[in-house]
């Protein structure tokens, strides 16, 4: 038993090892919330039809209802829409899915919902696409040029690599139970992009909280509800003791 359990320990070492090596153990940062900066998610929303829809579609969420972060209908057909399209269609991306599948490996999945399906153990759904769309890579082994840290040979390329530039992981070698391993450590810039790092997190940060209010577009509204209904329900609390104490006052 002693010798069965030494031998699962080294593999679980191994294991670890590995997926550490691959950059599969890498810490998600806490992205920034801003479901309520309507600047924010405005420009969130340009970043994603022109960087995201290309490619992936949004199919439950309707061009028009970007009225509700403080578009016009105007100013949607005029910066958002596709020639083809009509303000009150749905965000559907132009790419033909046979094509997509032969060049990514997989038809790119739907979006509306992926800040919601992606939380984990390491965060939430934000925190995963706010980390993602940062720990991009140049790998010359893959298809796409690129790779990626937190998803390791992932089939979609950097598409906001101009605005990041080149970057290289730098890894330290430690050892953990007995065998040599390697723990991402930071990044190297190799060449600039349009952006400065800070002002490309910034960019990212608005593109997820985009992605955020995207996948539950009430949810300001209900968080806010949600207090009133609190406050009226202690209100009613202290009403309803009060009775009660009224009620039973000369009940002995």
């Amino acid at each position: 038993m002693k010798k069965l359990i030494v031998t699962l320990m080294l593999a679980l070492g191994v294991a670890a090892g590995a997926q550490a090596s691959e950059g599969g153990e890498v810490a998600w940062d806490k992205a920034p919330s801003r479901t309520n900066d309507l600047p924010a998610l405005q420009n969130g929303a340009k970043l994603f039809v022109n960087y995201c829809l290309n490619c992936h579609s949004a199919a439950f969420m309707r061009f028009n209802r970007l009225q509700d972060i403080g578009l016009s209908e105007q100013q949607i057909k005029d910066n958002l829409l596709f020639v083809s399209d009509k303000v009150g269609e749905t965000m559907k991306s132009p790419i033909d899915p046979k094509e997509a599948k032969d060049w990514f490996g997989a038809v790119p999945p739907d979006l509306t919902l992926i800040a919601r399906s992606r939380a984990g153990h390491g965060g939430t759904g934000a925190d995963y696409l706010y980390t993602y769309m940062r720990s991009f890579y140049r790998d010359d082994t893959r298809p796409t040029g690129w790779n990626n840290l937190v998803f390791p040979n992932v089939g979609m390329p950097h598409v906001l690599w101009e605005l990041q530039g080149d970057r290289e992981p730098q890894h330290e070698k430690t050892s953990a139970h007995g065998h040599e391993v390697e723990i991402f450590k930071g990044w190297k810039q190799l060449t600039p992009g349009t952006m400065t790092p800070q002002q490309y997190d910034q960019a990212v940060g608005d593109l997820v909280g985009y992605l955020q209010w995207m996948a539950e577009p009430a949810q300001n509204q209900r968080v806010r509800v949600g207090a009133w209904v609190m406050l009226f329900l202690a209100l009613m609390l202290v009403v309803f003791w009060r009775l009660n104490a009224a009620f039973w006052k000369d009940v002995k």
